[in-house]
């Protein structure tokens, strides 16, 4: 598949603080996951990608196009910003209708168009409300139905998740599979990795501004496999039952982080979850909680940093 976001060396800076350092990277998955803590530089790229700022240095292409003051390639693109910038006296359906209106259709085609994206984002009930009564979620779900209103090719959706409830959650995941399918390319920014592992497994991930890894989740993933797994146990008998883990071969360390939890290093977690059932049934050590943190996305971070 061609790639539809090329960047070479990109960088952006703000005065003296650097917002985006040298990023090289093509981008051409039917769904892609920009991944990163927060200042990682997730929405200075998403900026520089639908032309709002300008490169400090560099290029990006976008659709064959440089983005930046592009009137004719704004058409080609959605943004859903992270910002929150509504006119809080309009009604949801005006505020998508005026930004239809703004891309050129005239106001029966817009107004159709209008009614149909907020179906999709399943806004309909609420349509004919001022946008300054709307939730956080309302509002999210209108940011993003504007996006797309106008049958872009790329849609470049920042932390659209954030604010929904785990059903709106769910229901936005599906809408962003259901429109790549429909062949609108997707970039969407996240900081949490399963919200991004349920759309799709491409991923780039920024930290501190410059590119750390790109590519399949399991292949991100394979580059920590050479570091301890961290998993946090919480149990009655903490002690007696870390005079047990400490024998089993996969297990690296042993340390205390509370009167009541452990902390299990080990180089194989499947071959240590596999022994853990046993022994917690067998010794009746009371196992309360297990918590496997390097699962997290911060945990990929820390390990690529290091």
């Amino acid at each position: 598949m061609t790639a539809y976001v090329e960047a070479h060396e990109l960088g952006r800076w703000y005065g003296q603080v650097v917002g985006l350092n040298e990023l090289t990277a093509s981008i051409d998955a039917p769904i892609a996951g920009l991944l990163g803590p927060n200042g990682a530089g997730k929405s200075t790229f998403l900026k520089l990608v639908a032309g709002e700022i300008r490169p400090s240095r560099g290029s990006v292409r976008v659709l064959g196009e440089r983005p930046f003051a592009n009137r004719e390639l704004f058409r080609r693109i959605g943004f859903c910003p992270q910002q929150d910038a509504l006119y809080e006296g309009q009604t949801g359906i005006e505020f998508v209708i005026l930004l239809l209106r703004l891309h050129g259709f005239d106001r029966k085609e817009a107004r159709a168009r209008g009614w149909r994206a907020l179906e999709r984002v399943e806004l309909t009930d609420a349509a004919e409300r001022a946008t300054g009564t709307y939730s956080k979620g309302m509002r999210q779900r209108l940011k993003l139905a504007q996006a797309f209103a106008h049958g872009p090719e790329l849609l470049v959706v920042d932390e659209p998740l954030t604010g929904l409830d785990p059903v709106m959650r769910h229901t936005m995941i599906a809408l962003f599979r259901e429109l790549a399918d429909s062949g609108i390319r997707v970039l969407v920014s996240s900081h949490v990795l399963h919200e991004v592992e349920a759309m799709t497994n491409d991923i780039v991930l920024l930290h501190r501004g410059r590119l750390l890894a790109q590519g399949d989740v399991g292949e991100v993933r394979d580059l920590i496999s050479r570091h301890p797994r961290r998993i946090r146990i919480g149990a009655g008998e903490p002690r007696r039952l870390a005079r047990s883990l400490i024998e089993l071969e996969q297990v690296t360390s042993v340390t205390f982080a509370s009167p009541t939890d452990l902390t299990i290093e080990t180089r194989n977690s499947e071959a240590f979850f596999r022994e853990l059932t046993p022994i917690a049934a067998a010794g009746g050590f009371r196992v309360q909680s297990l918590d496997c943190s390097d699962e997290n996305l911060e945990a990929v971070f820390d390990y690529l940093v290091q």
